[in-house]
């Protein structure tokens, strides 16, 4: 094989890769795809079942009731769940979600260096237990349109273990109901 012929194989190779990634940068000027503003399904999970009673009812969850079902070390063991997009440590940096430090008794959207949805602004709610508890459910149902993509806590001790162990990480924890 002369060098005429291994130019020529060269050629066709560098030609191949220039025309197969041209087209594919010319089809993304041309055709712009764009996501839905919504799913094409959803798919509904159970509804949870929430402790309730006639005395001390908070949007329908007796939370002093809930929260007597947790424990601040299970929510610590829990909470092992969120760490992928949360952090909850005095100082801590935000990442996929804002830090939870203080969360509890602060106003939802708050935290000025993190871009929340525009669902989550408009909520405009104060995070109290009752409201956590409504969130930590399902956070798709409680707030439509809220960027966070979690499934939620079924379990009633695992969400009232949860925010106990939220609370607990603040400079000013809530007062337990």
């Amino acid at each position: 094989m002369n060098s005429f012929e291994l130019n020529k194989i060269l050629a066709a190779i560098i030609f191949t890769v220039i025309v197969v990634f041209g087209i594919e940068k010319t089809t993304d000027l041309i055709f712009q795809v764009k996501t839905p503003p919504e799913a094409a399904y959803v798919v509904e999970a159970p509804v949870a079942k929430t402790v309730t009673s006639d005395s001390s009812k908070t949007g329908g969850v007796d939370i002093k009731a809930l929260l007597a079902l947790g424990t601040i070390e299970h929510g610590e063991t829990v909470f092992k769940k969120c760490t992928a997009c949360h952090v909850v440590a005095k100082g801590g940096k935000n990442k996929i979600g804002p830090v939870l430090y203080g969360v509890l008794g602060r106003k939802s959207a708050a935290i000025t260096d993190y871009k929340y949805s525009k669902a989550l602004i408009a909520h405009g709610k104060v995070w109290s237990y009752a409201e956590m508890n409504s969130y930590l459910l399902k956070p798709q149902a409680h707030i439509k349109g809220t960027k966070m993509a979690f499934a939620g806590l079924k379990k009633e001790k695992d969400r009232a273990s949860v925010i106990l162990y939220m609370n607990s990480k603040s400079d000013s924890p809530l007062p337990n109901p």
